[in-house]
């Protein structure tokens, strides 16, 4: 599939005088600035983070109110019931949440609680409310859920159950009855950072509690590990407090993690130091993982384990339920590719709609992933469930995801999500007419361009720019994610050296040169690209810059992202 090139523009002027103050590579002055690192403090700021930069936790609306309800929980020996999600962020949360809350509060009187995602699904569920009341819990902290659950919080009140509710996903107009409501995105809250995760929320009360109770702050540092794994996961912008947070939970991980993430390290295989996305790519999917096939509680069993040996045993289940899930994947992505492959019509549609009753629903959404970087369009993964069929969707970049399915709601019973990604239900009687008007209203509404793969690429460079400093300087951006991507490069007019091989038969070995600076590089998944290079023509290629180590010598390689011939 042809991708469009887009060349992010400069400043010279901010350019110029970023370069009087840094002396550093004219290239990547130019990506700082892009990134709005355009001053002496900035750049210090953004090199070298500091914990001390994080915001006052009070000055998060509600946040007073919040320490008050736990404080006085704690003096009249309530319980307290901490309730989380069932993915990476909502179980990071309540593990960093309960350990704390340990600390400061008799250890018998606290629990937490993850819903099932197939029997109660997402966020605040009856169930747990009523398994509250059941056990005489009088208050319950709700971490990465909450927000839109005005009903639920209300029957809990009827109860005389109070909530916390510390998220991060965008409020609705009307806001639940709870005692306190932690979230940056509300309108009124004046938190100067607003793109927290619900783990990072979370942290923000323990660090009010820990204030209040004079705790030092070497106790809440070591939860870093945890909050870093949810940043990474839940894809927040890598920038402002989240650079922060995962600046220092990744050196924690990599220098003094915990028993749990340690067990995960271990299972995985990664030899040496772990980066931002060897968290997104290896140990995100295996904590996930759990609530896709079973029961989430047991990864934050696993990240409270102290013992080294349970906590291995609890990686060990983790590591299972990613096996299968891995192969539920790539079976349902088999068959949900074959059904396409039988339709004739589905070339030349806007959407992607599959459905089959038989497959696992907890994957469905990873495979309308691999759907649309496959086809590149807007796309359904549906399966059946208890009588009800439901599945996930997923978006191209650019294009409301939301808003076309809200234009389909008279063939649903639910649904919600936001631009890039989306859950719904219907009956099964439904699915065709829900596809037909799905497909109608994508096509009328979703622009050409969109429909084909953007590549952001930073700056063009030349051979002779790739240095072991430039390197080293772009090692020291990290950690990488939304906001702040790892550089991505275009070097142009490049000619094969005739070294250039497929490897088998799926990837290409690069071997080229610009003005005789030769340069070896990676394409993953690019033989279908060798006969450009096979034709001996002037190439561009888009890249980013990486290392290599063989037989003890290490050597800079391009990770090759696209090619094309050189136009004229």
């Amino acid at each position: 599939m042809n991708k469009r090139w887009n060349i992010l523009s400069g400043n010279d002027e901010k350019e110029k005088a970023l370069n009087q103050s840094l002396k550093i590579n004219t290239t990547l002055n130019k990506i700082l600035v892009q990134r709005g690192i355009d001053d002496f403090e900035k750049s210090k700021a953004f090199f070298r983070p500091q914990l001390n930069d994080l915001h006052d936790p009070f000055l998060m609306k509600d946040m007073q109110k919040a320490v008050d309800r736990i404080i006085a929980a704690i003096n009249k020996n309530e319980k307290i019931l901490i309730f989380g999600d069932y993915d990476v962020d909502g179980t990071t949360s309540v593990a960093c949440m309960y350990q704390f809350i340990c600390k400061i509060h008799t250890p018998h009187l606290i629990d937490f609680y993850i819903p099932h995602r197939y029997r109660e699904g997402y966020g605040i569920s009856k169930a747990g409310i009523d398994f509250a009341a059941t056990h005489d819990f009088s208050l319950i902290i709700a971490l990465d859920c909450g927000i839109k659950s005005v009903d639920l919080i209300s029957y809990a009140k009827g109860l005389g159950i109070d909530f916390i509710i510390c998220d991060h996903h965008l409020p609705d107009i009307i806001l639940p009855p709870a005692v306190a409501i932690l979230n940056p995105k509300q309108t009124d809250c004046h938190y100067p950072f607003k793109d927290l995760c619900g783990c990072g929320v979370g942290f923000k009360l323990i660090t009010a509690l820990a204030k209040h109770f004079k705790i030092n702050e070497s106790v809440y540092f070591n939860y870093l590990e945890l909050v870093a794994t949810a940043i990474a996961a839940d894809i927040v912008p890598m920038i402002g407090e989240n650079r922060i947070l995962a600046y220092y939970g990744i050196h924690q991980i990599n220098n003094n993690p915990s028993a749990g993430i340690k067990s995960l390290i271990q299972l995985s295989g990664i030899k040496g130091k772990l980066t931002i996305t060897n968290v997104v790519y290896v140990i995100a999917p295996r904590v996930n993982a759990a609530g896709r096939m079973d029961d989430a509680k047991k990864a934050v069993q696993l990240f409270i384990a102290s013992d080294p040996t349970k906590a291995l045993e609890f990686a060990e289940m983790l590591h299972s339920d990613n096996s299968d899930r891995k192969e539920a994947d790539s079976s349902i992505t088999d068959e949900a590719l074959a059904l396409l492959a039988k339709d004739p019509l589905s070339i030349d549609k806007k959407t992607t709609v599959v459905f089959n009753e038989h497959w696992h629903k907890g994957v469905v959404g990873i495979v309308a992933s691999r759907l649309t970087e496959k086809y590149y369009r807007p796309t359904v993964v549906l399966t059946l469930h208890e009588g009800i069929v439901s599945g996930s969707a997923r978006s191209v970049m650019g294009y409301n995801l939301y808003e076309a399915i809200d234009a389909c709601k008279e063939y649903l019973l639910a649904y919600g999500g936001h631009f890039a990604a989306a859950g719904l239900s219907m009956l099964p009687e439904n699915v065709e007419a829900f596809a037909n008007k799905f497909e109608e209203v994508v096509a009328a509404s979703i622009p050409n361009h969109l429909l084909i793969p953007e590549i952001i690429i930073d700056s063009s460079i030349s051979f002779s720019e790739l240095t072991m400093p430039l390197y080293n300087i772009i090692c020291q951006m990290e950690p990488f994610g939304p906001g702040n991507m790892r550089p991505v490069f275009v070097a142009t007019n490049l000619i094969d050296t005739g070294y250039s091989k497929i490897l088998k038969e799926l990837h290409i070995r690069f071997v080229v040169k610009q003005n005789n600076i030769r340069f070896t590089g990676i394409g993953f998944n690019m033989a279908d690209k060798f006969q450009l290079l096979a034709s001996k023509q002037p190439i561009d290629i888009v890249f980013t810059l990486d290392e290599n180590s063989w037989n003890g010598e290490t050597t800079l390689q391009l990770k090759v992202i696209d090619i094309r011939l050189t136009s004229i």
